[in-house]
């Protein structure tokens, strides 16, 4: 007997933008590189027959997914929007880089991501609205969301419940492939079959994290202020 088809999750992380010298970090739009990088995502999958597209609320993730999934038009959840930082002028400024490189790899539920929502907060927001994605009917879907949600949602395929591993890197376009248990009652859980995978540099040139890499436009901008 030929065993059920598996559900497909392509979860990617939105394309580049630029944070510097912006004022409200949640408008910001996609840079000619990280269209680039949308491109291809875009042609990787191009093969791919999606029947249903997710974004966050915020537009760098709808944009990325206009260019990866034209034509498609994606549900917009609000509870897949990244992390809420808070103001980086209440960081004591010989803290900063350190809280700031080290932002998404807390541990502690009660710890803040930059001083903004907790990770219990992030897990309370994200973790049932994944549940609510799941009932719905979909065979293959593309879902686009952050560096910060997506660590949620690998980690807890990976282990289940409320697991954070925030040392898994998710570059700008990166797609990580999750296949859903079939309804074999045998089979529970998730199948996690790639990670971070990168369609524009796929052995990972960078050794930097993204986070050290925001890091090092952010101080280059603080330290040419006046």
């Amino acid at each position: 007997m030929l065993r059920p088809v598996r559900r497909r999750l392509y979860l990617m992380r939105h394309a580049e933008v630029s944070y510097v010298g912006e004022r409200d970090p949640e408008v910001v739009r996609l840079t000619e590189r990280g269209r680039e990088q949308a491109a291809a995502a875009h042609r990787a999958l191009e093969e791919v027959n999606v029947d249903l597209v997710v974004t966050s609320s915020l537009p760098r993730t709808v944009e990325t997914a206009s260019v990866v999934a034209p034509g498609i038009e994606p549900q917009q959840w609000p509870e897949f929007d990244e992390w809420r930082g808070g103001r980086l002028d209440a960081i004591p400024p010989e803290e900063l880089e350190q809280v700031f490189v080290g932002s998404l790899q807390i541990r502690d539920e009660e710890a803040r991501f930059l001083g903004g929502e907790s990770l219990g907060e992030a897990l309370d927001r994200v973790l049932p609205a994944f549940e609510r994605l799941l009932a719905e009917e979909w065979e293959t879907a593309l879902a686009v969301f952050h560096g910060g949600v997506n660590r949620i949602l690998v980690s807890h395929a990976l282990a289940g419940g409320r697991t954070y591993f925030g040392n898994f890197e998710q570059a700008p376009a990166c797609i990580n492939v999750l296949d859903l248990a079939s309804e074999d009652p045998g089979e529970t859980g998730w199948i996690v079959r790639t990670v971070n995978y990168i369609p524009y540099d796929p052995l990972h040139p960078a050794r930097t994290t993204t986070m050290e890499h925001l890091w090092s436009e952010l101080k280059a901008w603080l330290d040419e202020r006046p």
